[in-house]
């Protein structure tokens, strides 16, 4: 009996690989990026998106309350940005936020880890009756189908848990690595190249005939899948995933952690064409001692990574065509608990976004001097993929189709936000 579509997921992927593993020879891989590594940079738009699993607190770093009695025990610090301040334990990303936004007046319902993060990632909130694409995919489908030049997936996951690509297929599933680049059953030892092209060419007879006999639209992603796994363990573009291969000042710059790391690969992918990464960094689920986890865990790698890719692509001429994400399911409650930390909390508070072109080194909104309510003008996530959206070049009229013939807005019909885009 067939499996669904839908259950053609990363571990059947990974399957696929393992099997084409065992034909393919084994590749060097190059120490450099492609030589049109400099045209891509210029013309190719990408998001990086900075995936904060558990809910940060972002009361104690992009929007302090000094003299309130939610305050907490962060001072706030002047940034490259006049007029914006955040927390004393984020200085070095305070020196780049010239090129970075706060929007300080996000307000959602959902204070679940799991509906905040579909909510977060999709812009719809959890409904039985359809999967909405993460917006991963959503970039992915929109842009990386258009780029020939691109023969890894677009929509790279490192260290996340990502999401479904819901109605928009398996082929724009994110691809999940660690931030060491480390993609199971990807070391390739096998026959000599004759004898590779045999056994796919009698794949490949045996695939079309299933496909040709009209069993559903499982054989054709199935086919699809393989292709880019060959794609992908062949091609030169996976020299993008070792980071080992930056020069060890700028490996140190990120920081020699796993989000550093991560955000290092991401911005290799970015050259290489991929047009969405998600990084994730977890442990933000702070019930208890708040403040000295984040001064001494969270913060000082979050500092270091933010600063040194805002940094790194703006020295290399690329800021203007990748917006930066930062966000979480939601943030953390304004009162402090018993046990010195901050519960779950999605009625006030704030997400990170820059780069991408956007009319950078602003606050957007604002909440009430205890951080308990939006003052004025409140946002949605789909109002900060739509923005993303802009920046990226896709038309914030996009309408998808879901399995059952729905119309599904881009972003849920969100609005780009004004503020950031002019």
């Amino acid at each position: 009996m067939l499996p669904t579509p839908d259950g053609m997921n990363r571990r059947h992927f990974m399957q696929h690989m393992a099997s084409a593993a065992a034909t393919i020879p084994a590749l060097q891989f190059i120490s450099h990026m492609q030589a049109n590594a400099a045209e891509l940079k210029k013309r190719n738009k990408a998001c990086i998106l900075m995936w904060m699993g558990g809910g940060p607190p972002t009361i104690d770093i992009w929007d302090l309350k000094p003299g309130s009695k939610n305050g907490g025990e962060f001072k706030p610090i002047d940034t490259a940005a006049p007029g914006v301040q955040i927390s004393e334990h984020m200085p070095k990303t305070a020196q780049v936020f010239d090129d970075l936004s706060i929007v300080r007046a996000m307000s959602t319902r959902e204070a679940d880890h799991g509906r905040g993060r579909y909510f977060m990632h999709t812009g719809f909130v959890p409904n039985p009756t359809v999967v909405h694409p993460t917006f991963g995919s959503v970039v992915s489908h929109e842009l990386a189908t258009k780029r020939k030049e691109l023969e890894i997936p677009g929509f790279i996951s490192v260290n996340a848990p990502s999401g479904s690509p819901g109605f928009l297929g398996k082929t724009n599933a994110p691809f999940v690595v660690d931030s060491n680049g480390n993609i199971r059953n990807a070391n390739m030892e096998g026959v000599e190249k004759g004898r590779l092209r045999q056994r796919l060419a009698m794949l490949d007879v045996i695939e079309t005939s299933f496909i040709n006999s009209k069993r559903g639209e499982l054989p054709q992603s199935h086919k699809d899948v393989y292709s880019k796994a060959v794609n992908l363990m062949t091609s030169e573009q996976m020299a993008a995933f070792r980071v080992e291969q930056e020069a060890p000042e700028v490996v140190e710059a990120y920081g020699a952690n796993n989000f550093g790391r991560g955000l290092l690969m991401a911005r290799r992918l970015v050259e290489s064409g991929v047009p969405f990464i998600e990084v994730g960094m977890g442990g933000w689920d702070l019930h208890n001692n708040v403040f000295q986890t984040l001064s001494q865990q969270r913060l000082p790698m979050l500092d270091q990574g933010i600063a040194a890719l805002t940094a790194d692509l703006k020295q290399r001429g690329m800021i203007d065509d990748v917006v930066l994400v930062w966000m979480g399911e939601f943030a953390r409650t304004p009162r402090i608990n018993q046990n010195v930390g901050r519960d779950h909390w999605a009625a006030s508070w704030s997400v990170m976004i820059g780069g991408g072109g956007l009319k950078n080194g602003q606050a957007i909104g604002e909440t009430d001097k205890d951080g308990t309510s939006v003052v004025g003008k409140a946002y949605l996530p789909g109002d900060i993929w739509a923005t993303v959206s802009h920046a990226l070049g896709i038309p914030t009229t996009t309408v998808h189709t879901s399995k059952r013939g729905r119309p599904m807005k881009l972003a849920n019909g969100g609005v780009p936000i004004k503020e950031l885009i002019g």
